[in-house]
């Protein structure tokens, strides 16, 4: 869990991307119990209701599941179903724009690829 949470952002939205963001990087995998809300709760010291809101979105996408009397645990589908809604994600909120500017700029298909190319290439990849 991080140390701090961003107070401008919903608290809730936090704790659903972090464990998002355990699943993608392997630290939460399938199968594996989910940190509980009161876990959240305690140590963020929120209301457990808050922590409860991010979860059960994740348990409404298929992400996490609920054991009656043992906790929420990450289903074997997760890290597919999270890199998929992250993929969207990307593509409405990064690749849209920056398709719209380089329209304005006059900018070919060619010319972002190319860019792309070029910076891979400056990452050693």
């Amino acid at each position: 869990m991080k140390k701090e949470l961003d107070e401008n952002r919903p608290i809730f939205l936090q704790i659903k991307e972090q464990i998002e963001d355990a699943i993608i990087d392997g630290s939460l995998n399938g199968e594996e119990r989910a940190p509980s809300t009161n876990e959240f709760a305690k140590f963020y010291q929120i209301n457990p209701a808050t922590a409860g809101k991010g979860i059960n979105e994740l348990v409404s996408e298929g992400i996490l599941i609920k054991r009656r009397g043992v906790g929420m645990f990450v289903t074997e589908e997760a890290k597919a179903i999270v890199i998929e809604k992250r993929k969207q994600t990307f593509y409405e909120n990064y690749f849209l724009p920056m398709k719209r500017e380089a329209e304005k700029l006059e900018m070919r298909t060619q010319e972002l690829m190319d860019m792309l190319k070029r910076e891979d290439e400056t990452d050693g990849n």
